[in-house]
């Protein structure tokens, strides 16, 4: 039996137990001879002495001992010691992509991609060593604090010693194919439909097929359809949907061939999300959605069946082994419903229906039969583009007015300030577009404006801090006006430019605007507001920012509730760069009180024990113990009282213990003989209350 602080195989010292499963346990270590940390699987008590069990949790790491890759969770070491059955993992601090996805509600699509090509690269690894992993799900996939991912779980790989294998397995019933499904063969195209299945969910937060029992998941997965994603999250990119079509295709020679050409579409979707460059092979009669036959829907109810009762026999060895008797839960217990058969068959005969109207539309669309309205044609494209704006005259207004009205037309203006005594101050002389003429938006329109007679050189501005330009400026007479603009080539918080031009001319009190560098593109990541946030939150949060999490420490707080970040090393909204590891606290609510005892202690009064005389030479044992369970004090002494004097004490309350021994002669009797003596065990307990410290 596995305790903690014990050691296996001579050099795993057990830390703690972080996690379980249906057939083991899994500990956190410490490896003493390559000094770090690890984590250890144990088959647990109740299955080591089933031969079945044993040769499972065997193949399991054998499949995945042979693995070492920077996806994967690579296995260090096999072994049993006093049938005790094991194996040593890499230990990967950090959350499943399961819950992080239940944190986030849904990813990012930049952010699902990109851990679809970790995964992707993994699960091509061990493809690579003749291994199908066959149990890919958002479970079995780790992301670690430093935002790497790591595919887990071996459970039910298997080694193919050809180009498939056969399994009667159902695997996780949400994510299995539609050859495992049926119960025939899988291969390494079982894994890619998976990887769609987890691709979906964590673009849309949900699973695509769902249903009362397993037998109706599976049949979901071989008739029906799946679902657009883009239903669920419209901003979608097309690649990205089609990538998720092709990885989900029933028939598995229609689906991508291999790990390598998914991590290229996967890559390429990145670069060009809007391109539609998936290509999926035309349907023939076998790639095309069937009914399924009375055979293969035996075949699954037998398959459902077998996995049913083998988690019953596992519930039912569990509870001879527990305390009280009591069974654990499985996820899937209900048992096969016929009405659910039939509507489900009614469901998919209805579909095949609609399918087939579908094609016939598709098919006499293409002959020419049929002319649907609503085609692309030059005038829709035309509506696409941007639609230009007239120009209009500004020469004679205001300054201000002109530049309001251009930008409310999608123009942007810049001011070039000319002493001019004909012009008032303020006003604009000309426009560098003449009125009438058709300009795309966003297009520079520079006003000449007068600065009058009296205008004021505009110092330069460029090439030093924010805070110097402002500075500067204001010192002149100007007002500042802020914009933000990346740059490779002007440090960070220096300015890269500024309107007007110095040495030009402009009226006092005018705006310069001064544009500040935020240093070069993508190179500096925003530290978002962690604080009242939970750990997991957290992590979460870093990971998608591309930040990591560092030193996880506590202190108490009066601001945030136990178990909310309180602090965080850097502030928010400072820049930092990518990767950079930022240091949280937990709080641990508000400073607890402590409490002080000061003064002295009297030894037992007649009221708690009228034979106890002070001063006649009785030692007494005398201890203070906390309601927490601190002894303060632990003394023997024949003379009272005791002074004492502590402080920093935890506990509101105490108690202190007397013990000692009262020895008593009883009188002579009528003979006259001496009796003998009588000794009482005397223990006697005094509630103290201690005074709150301030």
């Amino acid at each position: 039996m596995i305790k903690i602080g014990m050691m296996i195989g001579d050099r795993y010292e057990i830390l703690e137990k972080i996690g379980t499963g249906g057939m083991s346990d899994v500990y956190k270590a410490k490896c003493h001879k390559l000094n770090r940390f690890v984590a250890i699987k144990v088959l647990k008590q109740e299955f080591s002495e089933n031969a079945n069990f044993v040769s499972k949790f065997r193949t399991e790491a054998q499949a995945a001992a042979g693995l070492m890759h920077p996806n994967i969770v690579n296995v260090y070491d096999v072994g049993e010691e006093n049938g005790i059955y094991y194996f040593v993992m890499e230990m990967v601090e950090g959350i499943t992509l399961k819950k992080y996805i239940e944190k986030k509600a849904r990813l990012s699509v930049k952010e699902a991609i990109s851990i679809a090509i970790q995964v992707s690269m993994g699960i091509e690894a061990a493809h690579n060593n003749h291994i199908i992993h066959r149990d890919i799900k958002p479970q079995n996939i780790m992301i670690s604090k430093e935002g790497k991912v790591k595919v887990t779980d071996f459970g039910i790989a298997k080694a193919a010693t050809s180009n498939t294998i056969t399994s009667n397995v159902m695997g996780s019933v949400h994510y299995t194919s539609p050859e495992q499904a049926r119960g025939g063969y899988s291969d390494e195209k079982s894994d890619i439909y998976s990887l769609g299945i987890t691709m979906f969910e964590m673009l849309t937060g949900r699973v695509p097929f769902n249903g009362e029992t397993t037998v109706a998941i599976a049949i979901k997965h071989i008739q029906e359809e799946l679902p657009s994603p883009r239903e669920y999250v419209p901003e979608i990119p097309v690649s990205v949907e089609q990538i998720v079509f092709k990885c989900c295709q029933k028939s598995p020679d229609r689906r991508y061939q291999s790990m390598a050409e998914l991590i290229d579409d996967l890559k390429q979707s990145l670069l060009n999300p809007d391109e539609d460059f998936v290509k999926v092979m035309e349907p023939d009669r076998q790639a095309s959605t069937r009914m399924i036959t009375e055979r293969e829907m035996e075949r699954i109810k037998k398959a459902s069946a077998a996995k049913d009762n083998m988690e019953e026999s596992m519930r039912l060895n569990r509870a001879r082994h527990t305390d009280h008797g009591e069974e654990e839960e499985d996820d899937y217990d209900e048992d096969y419903d016929p009405r659910m058969e039939k509507i489900t068959t009614v469901l998919a005969i209805v579909a095949a229906l609609i399918i087939g109207c579908i094609v016939i539309v598709l098919v006499g669309r293409a002959l020419g039969l049929f002319h649907l309205s609503g085609s692309r044609d030059d005038d829709t494209q035309q509506e696409e583009q941007t639609e230009q704006v007239e120009m209009i005259g500004v020469t004679g207004m205001a300054v201000k007015t002109a530049q309001d009205r251009l930008e409310k037309m999608g123009l942007k203006v810049e001011i070039k300030y000319v002493e001019n005594a004909a012009y008032p101050q303020n006003q604009v002389i000309s426009a560098s577009i003449d009125e009438g003429i058709m300009v795309d938006p966003g297009t520079v329109i520079t006003l000449t404006v007068s600065s009058g007679t009296e205008g004021v050189s505009v110092p330069k501005a460029t090439g030093i801090t924010y805070e110097e330009a402002k500075n500067t400026l204001e010192k002149a007479g100007f007002v500042v006006n802020r914009n933000e603009s990346s740059s490779s080539t002007v440090e960070n918080n220096y300015v890269i430019s500024q309107n007007p031009e110095s040495g030009t001319k402009a009226p006092k009190g005018s705006v310069v605007t001064i544009v500040v560098s935020t240093g070069a593109e993508d190179s500096k990541i925003r530290v978002p507001e962690l604080m009242g946030k939970e750990e997991d939150e957290v992590l979460a949060m870093l990971i998608e920012a591309g930040l990591q999490l560092g030193t996880v420490g506590q202190m108490n707080s009066e601001d945030f509730p136990e178990g909310q970040v309180c602090y965080q090393s850097y502030s928010v909204g400072s820049f930092v760069d990518p990767g950079t590891a930022i240091d949280i606290k937990i709080s641990m609510g508000g400073k607890a009180a402590t409490y002080s005892y000061s003064g002295n202690i009297s030894g037992p009064t007649r009221d708690e024990d009228p034979e106890y005389v002070d001063g006649t030479g009785i030692k007494v044992k005398v201890s203070i113990v906390t309601d927490d369970g601190t002894k303060l004090l632990d003394t023997e002494t024949a003379s009272f009282p005791i002074a004492v004097n502590y402080s920093g004490i935890k506990a509101a309350k105490g108690k202190i213990t007397f013990q000692y021994t009262i020895t008593k002669v009883p009188e002579a009797g009528a003979d006259g003989e001496a009796p003998e003596p009588v000794t009482t065990e005397k223990t006697i307990e005094r509630t103290i209350e201690f005074t709150e410290e301030r």
